[in-house]
């Protein structure tokens, strides 16, 4: 139940909206979902099974109306389900019933006799984000663009009519300087309430710095709800690159004769590939809020999802790399394999290429899919991961000549793609922040915080430490393999605090 007043005193008005699952037609939570535990019924029902749900939240940024959330006793996501157990058997929604004035109407909507489809056709009805394309079934009468569209008004947290707001982890607080109150307190979801409301310090309602409720718009309580996602996925997007990079550095030079074969160096950077890909898998399964159901996404893929998708383009890339690689490590301590491993080389290294770039990329659709999250939706996003790939594997490239003698030629060709990837996506990265438009007030305002905001020091930290210092340093290493090292410690902590910003400022601007 939302309430937010509008108005100056004495002429005000308090707006109520109930809030929930819109169980929209074109369900973006059932396309995400890894393992169809949101699902879609026949009779329009968007319904959930929270016994194979793997707690990915995946659902939770797909959702524009911030209607699903995770249950904290189960660790399964859970939301409105329109009462199913009751209307199968003929009966209301429970909110229906129990309400006392009759303001919540249900109904079928493709009868035409219905109380709710004959209100509709008598009735100016309007709907949450309907620029999202969900058509959502959740319809208002005389619904107040404040309450419906949540970025409408700012809402730093001294803006709240009866709470002052405490920074709890992992919910979001807007900065603000709130003025001490000398009471005793009491602490409940994350707000400190005052018990002294009802004579409060200096006369009527104060904000910061001593300014009285005067504005039109007054937001009465907020729960925020927590961020899904956190450090493992810009984490598990630095590995990731790491490892898909590498590979797809060594097919490519392989392909193009741009560096001798030396089975050695080739079993190095197979092994820099196969770590960190696997660093990315158990960071993926460490996100999860039910590990153990990691592999239904293998037994009961849903194939629309791009998390089942990026599961299988990560098995099918680590088997593909693992069998080769495991054939140049026999061979190399002198395993009887004849010519098999010279057959093998060139067709692993050309299908791990494909599955690499497929495995650098895939996050992007994924992203794509989280339709909650405007920022995310970014055509030059693809791109712009390809070229983080590059980038992070040459520089693994690179580190791992420090271990093992790589030829100078090889060296070169790690060195030279380095500079050109990291350039690219340097600029792929800028032109995405200040010269491409955005989709939405929220992705603006997300752009916003990642370019001058909470996440400055992220943004122009990554451009200086993931780009710019070790561009220099692969320039200038020469022969020097010590300067590899630095390379990628510059190169993974940079594309870090980009990924950072980039995957939480959306999370932080609310959807309802």
């Amino acid at each position: 139940m939302k309430s937010v007043e509008t108005g100056a005193y004495p002429n005000t008005r308090r707006h109520f909206q109930v809030t929930r699952c819109n169980h929209c037609a074109n369900p973006p939570c059932v396309r995400i979902c890894p393992v169809t535990a949101m699902y879609q019924r026949a009779d329009g029902i968007v319904e959930f099974d929270p016994s194979i749900c793997i707690g990915c939240k995946a659902c939770l940024q797909a959702c524009p109306y911030d209607a699903i959330y995770i249950d904290p006793e189960d660790g399964t996501a859970a939301k409105c389900h329109y009462c199913a157990h009751r209307t199968e058997i003929g009966l209301e929604p429970a909110c229906v019933v129990v309400c006392p004035e009759h303001a919540i109407i249900a109904g079928d909507l493709d009868d035409p006799a219905s109380e709710i489809s004959r209100m509709l056709a008598r009735e100016s009805v309007s709907v949450r984000k309907p620029e999202q394309g969900t058509a959502p079934k959740l319809f208002y009468i005389d619904g107040n663009d404040v309450a419906m569209h949540p970025t409408a008004v700012e809402r730093a947290p001294a803006t709240f009519a009866f709470a002052q707001v405490i920074p709890l982890e992992g919910i979001p607080v807007l900065d603000a300087t709130i003025a001490p109150r000398p009471t005793s307190v009491g602490v409940s979801g994350g707000l400190r309430h005052g018990q002294d409301q009802g004579d409060p310090v200096g006369g009527p309602i104060h904000f910061a710095n001593g300014r009285m409720a005067e504005h039109m718009t007054q937001v009465t309580y907020n729960q925020q709800h927590k961020i899904p996602w956190h450090w493992p996925v810009p984490a598990y997007l630095v590995t990731k690159g790491i490892g898909a990079g590498a590979f797809m550095l060594l097919a490519l030079g392989d392909a193009l004769s741009l560096f001798p074969f030396d089975r050695v160096a080739y079993v190095a950077i197979g092994f820099v590939a196969l770590l960190f890909t696997a660093i990315t898998t158990g960071l993926l399964v460490y996100d999860l809020e039910r590990p153990e159901r990691f592999f239904s996404i293998l037994t009961r893929p849903q194939w629309r999802s791009w998390l089942t998708r990026g599961a299988f383009i990560l098995v099918g890339f680590s088997a593909v790399a693992g069998v080769w690689w495991l054939t140049e490590v026999l061979t190399l301590w002198g395993a009887p394999l004849g010519g098999l491993t010279d057959v093998l080389r060139p067709l692993a290294l050309g299908i791990g290429f494909f599955l690499g770039a497929g495995a650098a990329i895939y996050t992007a659709f994924l992203f794509g899919q989280a339709e909650g999250r405007d920022l995310w939706q970014s055509s030059a996003l693809p791109f712009h991961l390809l070229a983080q790939a590059f980038t992070a594997g040459s520089a693994g490239v690179l580190a791992a000549g420090f271990f093992v003698p790589f030829s100078p030629d090889l060296l070169v060709t790690a060195r030279v793609a380095f500079v050109i990837s990291a350039a690219l996506s340097l600029v792929i990265q800028l032109a995405s922040e200040f010269a491409m438009p955005h989709p939405s007030d929220s992705a603006v305002k997300a752009s916003h915080e990642i370019r001058s905001g909470r996440y400055l020091w992220h943004f122009w930290g990554s451009v200086l430490i993931a780009y710019l210092l070790p561009m220099a340093a692969a320039w200038l290493m020469g022969s020097d393999t010590f300067g590899g090292i630095v390379v990628l410690m510059c190169s993974g902590i940079g594309l870090y605090l980009y990924e950072y910003a980039f995957v939480m400022a959306p999370q932080e601007i609310p959807n309802s």
